[in-house]
């Protein structure tokens, strides 16, 4: 099964956030309510450098799906 780089998910438990999953390395959901990121992956020290240098695009990227597919839903 091919997936989508991201994926909207929600929660009735949390009915505030709003979670957008990416499913590419490297593979984390965030919390776009509070900006918390939960990483699937677990990083080395040479990855965590890279890692920081890549977790501000991929937020951005995030959150300019989640605003595409918002807008999507209003059309």
């Amino acid at each position: 099964m091919e997936l989508p780089k991201f994926i909207l998910g929600d929660n009735t438990d949390l009915p505030n956030a709003i979670f957008v999953i990416h499913t590419e390395f490297p593979r984390f959901i965030i919390n776009l309510e509070d900006d918390d990121v939960e990483w699937f992956e677990d990083f080395d020290q040479h990855d965590e450098k890279e890692l920081e240098m890549e977790t501000e695009n991929l937020i951005k990227e995030a959150t300019a799906f989640y605003d595409r597919e918002v807008a999507r839903y209003e059309e």
